[in-house]
């Protein structure tokens, strides 16, 4: 998935990926889409919440050799 930016929060723990993403989801245009990378395990259920409590949208994530991808639709 095409992402307009790109966020590296890897290495982060809980709450600093959510702390950054909302910092990052307002440096984009309504309708552009972030993409978070993460090594948090919590952020799943993290960022799924976040999403939905504030107007975003989670359009898909996936695990790889313990990267933790999201991309977020900014609402």
């Amino acid at each position: 998935m095409n992402a307009d930016k790109v966020l590296d929060a890897k290495g982060l723990a809980c709450p600093m990926p959510i702390v950054k993403t909302r910092k990052a989801i307002k440096e984009i245009e309504t309708g552009q889409i972030l993409e978070v990378q993460t090594t948090d395990k919590g952020a799943k259920s993290d960022l799924t919440a976040w999403a939905k409590s504030t107007g975003h949208e989670l359009m898909d994530s996936n695990e790889e050799n313990d990267v933790f991808t999201f991309w977020i639709k900014k609402g």
